[in-house]
C-alpha cells in the first residue's frame, strides 16, 4: 500500500494562517484547531521491483486556514458531513427497501439532507458492488446479462425513489 508522508514545511500563506494559533496551542497542552486545508504532491518514491520497501508520496500543505470561534461550527458541521458521505453503509431489505446502518444513523443526527446522502451511498455502493459480481461472471448469456442489467435498473431506481418503482423503462 502507497504511504502518504507529510512535508514538515508548509507554504508561507499556511504558515501565516497559522501564527496566531502557535502560542496559544503551546500554552494548552492537548489543544486542538480545526482547519480547511489543501496538501500538494512535491515528492514520490516509487521502489524497485522486488524491494520491501513500499511506494510513497510526500504531500506538503499549501494553504490553509483556521475558522474563527463563530465560524468553527459550520467548519465542524462539514467535517461531519464528509465523513458521514464518506463512510455510509446500509443493506437492502426484501422488499428492496435501503436499510441504514446504526452507526450510520448515529452520524446523521436525525438531518433529512444527510439521511438522503447516507442512503443515496450506500444504495449506490450495493449496486455498483452488484454490477461488479455480474462483470466478473463467467459465460454469462446475453438473456442473462439483459436481466441482470434490468435488476441493477430497478434497484437504481428504488434507490432514487425509496421504493422499488414499477416502470419498466
Amino acid at each position: 500500500m502507497t504511504q502518504l508522508k507529510f512535508d514538515p514545511k508548509v507554504s508561507a500563506s499556511a504558515q501565516e494562517a497559522l501564527e496566531p494559533h502557535v502560542r496559544p496551542v503551546y500554552a494548552t497542552p492537548a489543544s486542538r484547531r480545526l482547519f480547511i486545508g489543501e496538501f500538494a504532491a512535491i515528492e514520490r518514491t516509487e521502489p524497485a521491483p522486488g524491494s520491501e520497501k513500499e511506494a510513497s508520496v510526500k504531500v506538503r500543505i499549501v494553504a490553509l486556514e483556521l475558522p474563527n470561534e463563530s465560524q468553527e461550527g459550520y467548519v465542524r458541521e462539514a467535517l461531519r458531513f464528509l465523513h458521514l458521505q464518506r463512510t455510509a453503509r446500509g443493506t437492502l431489505d426484501d422488499d428492496g427497501q435501503l436499510e441504514l446502518d446504526e452507526s450510520t444513523l448515529r452520524l446523521t443526527g436525525g438531518q433529512l439532507a444527510y439521511m438522503e446522502t447516507a442512503r443515496l451511498r450506500a444504495g449506490l455502493m450495493h449496486w455498483a458492488a452488484y454490477a461488479r459480481r455480474v462483470l466478473h461472471t463467467s459465460n454469462i448469456t446475453v438473456t442473462e446479462a439483459m436481466h441482470e442489467i434490468k435488476t441493477v435498473a430497478d434497484g437504481l431506481t428504488a434507490a432514487l425513489d425509496g421504493a422499488l418503482g414499477d416502470d419498466d423503462s
